[in-house]
């Protein structure tokens, strides 16, 4: 990862309290999210990775990685699951391990499998820290995404579920101190979504993508494809021992592991492109672009179309 500017700031200083958009208040309720993990994929960095699937009653919003990391006096925890109940087993998961403070909850993106278990965390020393432009995305989504969240999760896993502003707002490279260990956190421009927000470990050269990095479960696009293949190629750049995905396993070898990711993307664009050249409709790209890559991604029938559709809507005003 590329070294830190003038800039960086160093956060290590009296801790903001949680603000809540939705003023729901902190569940102690049960779960029946049932983890993979968590598993330390190096010295201090734990993850659980999620499910390969929509969301589910079942699954309890389980289907994205989540992640955290121990220092000498507190913890950081990067993405916080789907729901309510996934936060409140990954909180029973770090107890396991420390008793540490959770001091940082980072959130690298909007998306609801990324950050509906916040409201577990919720406490009077907690950070919550994401994109500088975050709290707009969740402000404009946060009711609609509960609405329809609450439908596909159970009662006793959505108990709780909430929309919590970040309270550390990132436009820059930003230091945070968890004792000993030093996380720095980097704002990205508008690739998966315009909210997209790394994680680098400085002990381990450990980073944390998001949903900037697929594998297995078919990239979704949210925000913009020609930002994304960008940003894919500065990040190629950015040097880092391991690597954990949004979705797919909890480690990766880096830059091997976003070359799957990256064909996907060219190949919708390419197709995408040349369809729009020869004059063909958008329905008809929604039905044939990139399909050569239907066999290589799981999930490829619930999200290839939208992802056609963004960006036949983005590359037609080239």
């Amino acid at each position: 990862m590329r070294l830190p500017s003038r800039r960086t700031i160093l956060i290590s200083g009296a801790a903001v309290g949680a603000v809540s958009l939705q003023g729901v208040s902190r569940a102690r309720a049960a779960t029946s999210v049932a983890l993979q993990g968590p598993v330390e994929i190096a010295s201090g960095v734990f993850v659980t990775k999620g499910r390969h699937e929509l969301f589910t009653p079942q699954n309890g919003g389980n289907i994205a990685n989540m992640s955290f990391v121990v220092g000498s006096q507190s913890v950081a925890v990067v993405d916080t699951g789907g729901s309510a109940g996934c936060g409140r087993a990954l909180l029973t998961a770090i107890r396991k391990i420390t008793d540490r403070p959770v001091r940082y909850v980072i959130n690298t993106h909007m998306h609801p499998d990324h950050v509906f278990g916040n409201g577990a965390f919720v406490g009077p020393v907690t950070v919550f820290a994401g994109h500088a432009k975050l709290a707009r995305a969740l402000a404009s989504r946060g009711e609609r995404y509960l609405t329809v969240n609450k439908v596909d999760l159970s009662p006793e896993d959505f108990e709780g579920t909430q929309i919590i502003a970040p309270t550390l707002s990132v436009e820059r490279d930003t230091r945070i101190d968890l004792g000993g260990r030093v996380l720095v956190l980097t704002a990205r421009r508008t690739a998966h979504t315009d909210n997209d927000l790394t994680v680098r470990d400085e002990a381990t050269n450990t980073v944390f993508l998001g949903d900037l990095l697929f594998s297995g479960h078919v990239p979704t696009l949210d925000g913009s494809i020609k930002g994304w293949l960008a940003v894919s190629a500065e990040l190629r750049s950015e040097p880092a021992a391991r690597v954990v995905p949004g979705h797919g396993p909890a480690s990766m070898d880096w830059p091997y592991a976003i070359a799957a990711q990256s064909h996907y993307l060219d190949s919708i664009a390419r197709d995408v492109r040349a369809l729009i050249k020869s004059g063909r409709p958008l329905e008809d790209a929604m039905g044939t672009a990139a399909q050569s890559e239907r066999a290589s991604w799981l999930l490829f029938d619930d999200f290839h179309r939208r992802n056609v559709a963004a960006a036949f809507a983005e590359l037609e005003w080239e």
